[in-house]
């Protein structure tokens, strides 16, 4: 998700990307989802994933905050953080902090690796338009290789971050192909200038935003997301997503995979806000075995971030079950916990309509930094929760814009 606006364009609107009439209907495929082997570091993370869901004004305090921390040192020590753009892309073994998907785009086909965001709403990608300084490895989609590339004159976006950099570019319109399925001239997002963390990533060549088309960044006018144009050609108006430990998982569109999940689904109402984030109320929450509170949670199943974060005195809760947890301010309203690597872990739970979801202890068990280890679970200030990737590879998540709800069950 992002916080920041678009780029207003200089030049009057020449055109837009319209998708062309459906090709098929009653579709439905599968796409595997591959861990990223080259995960970010928690503390970027964190700054990453505040960056998608602050407001304008919280992000003014952050920039303050980052800007005056100038050396990055291990997070078990209070002190002062690097800014995102110093902030390493650490290989350790056993950690997932992305999953990306093969995209093909244009014709003939060029193969990107994207991470699959239902956090974001742009389709933004690495390209021949990019500043060679700010490539590191990544997969280049080249528009001027692609007969069916269309640049739309005066269309631009704009992302940015609360470090003052930010991600722009232009914008074409292009066939895209996922799994089985193709959308004639949808709107990508050419990427001229990148944040320093996306550079880091060079396993990533871009994102593939899944929320609302009214979060979309581009100007002068909004393009629809992918899914927002193959929706209706499916068999069902939804998607899941299977996200695993060390596994590839899968995103399936169009229908439900029985043997992906246990018990039942349980669904709430999902609604949005004026960024076009996918968000549902979990009813409570337990640690451990104990039963569901009424402390309701503002949520949202978010792929494009790896943690789980929650309102600060819920964390709070939770790690004080924990003896050896000690909380790391990362950044002005942003913590992490940090506890002894032998410590055995209390599962977390909340309620999602009639029904409870675990988040599995040791998923909750992140990542190892510099000889302690890093929990799964952090806070942000504020009401919103974020259950990234660390909720999500305990579950099954359905994202059904057809009924406009969101369902949870347990994970096969």
């Amino acid at each position: 998700m992002k916080t920041a606006g678009t780029f207003v364009a200089l030049a009057a609107a020449a055109g837009t990307a319209i998708a062309a009439p459906a090709e098929g209907t009653g579709l439905k495929f599968s796409v595997p989802a591959h861990k990223n082997p080259n995960p970010r570091h928690p503390i970027a993370d964190a700054h990453y994933a505040i960056r998608k869901y602050a407001t304008p004004e919280t992000i003014e305090a952050i920039e303050a905050d980052l800007l005056a921390r100038r050396e990055a040192i291990p997070l078990s020590k209070r002190g002062d953080n690097a800014t995102v753009g110093a902030n390493p892309h650490g290989n350790s073994p056993g950690v997932d902090t992305s999953y990306l998907c093969e995209v093909s785009i244009g014709t003939p086909a060029q193969k990107l690796m994207l991470d699959f965001d239902t956090g974001s709403s742009d389709l933004w990608v690495f390209s021949s338009d990019t500043k060679k300084s700010q490539v590191n490895g990544q997969t280049l989609y080249k528009p001027a290789s692609s007969s069916s590339s269309k640049l739309l004159k005066g269309f631009k976006w704009a992302i940015g971050y609360g470090d003052k950099s930010n991600s722009k570019g232009v914008v074409y319109s292009d066939v895209v192909k996922i799994g089985s399925a193709s959308v004639s001239g949808q709107a990508v997002e050419s990427a001229t200038d990148v944040s320093s963390q996306f550079t880091k990533d060079k396993g990533s060549s871009g994102l593939l935003g899944l929320s609302y088309d009214k979060g979309n960044t581009v100007s002068p006018a909004k393009q629809k997301t992918w899914f927002g144009n193959i929706r209706d050609r499916l068999a069902a108006p939804l998607f899941t997503a299977r996200l695993k430990h060390q596994e590839v998982g899968s995103y399936n569109f169009g229908y439900i995979d029985k043997s992906q999940y246990t018990g039942e689904i349980y669904y709430t109402n999902a609604f949005t806000d004026s960024l076009g984030h996918r968000l549902f109320n979990a009813s409570g929450y337990a640690v451990n075995d104990g039963e569901l509170n009424d402390r309701a949670i503002t949520g949202t199943a978010d792929t494009g971030t790896s943690i789980v974060y929650l309102p600060h005195d819920v964390a709070a809760d939770y790690w004080g079950n924990v003896e050896s947890a000690q909380e790391q301010q990362v950044a002005q309203g942003q913590s992490l916990w940090t506890f002894d690597c032998d410590t055995t872990l209390p599962t977390f739970s909340f309620g999602v309509g009639s029904g409870r979801i675990t988040i599995h202890s040791d998923n909750i068990n992140f990542a190892s930094e510099q000889g302690t280890c890093v929990g799964g679970i952090g806070a942000l200030d504020g009401d919103l929760a974020i259950f990234g990737d660390v909720a999500m590879k305990s579950g099954f998540v359905v994202y059904d814009d057809g009924k406009n709800q969101l369902g949870w069950a347990e994970g096969a």
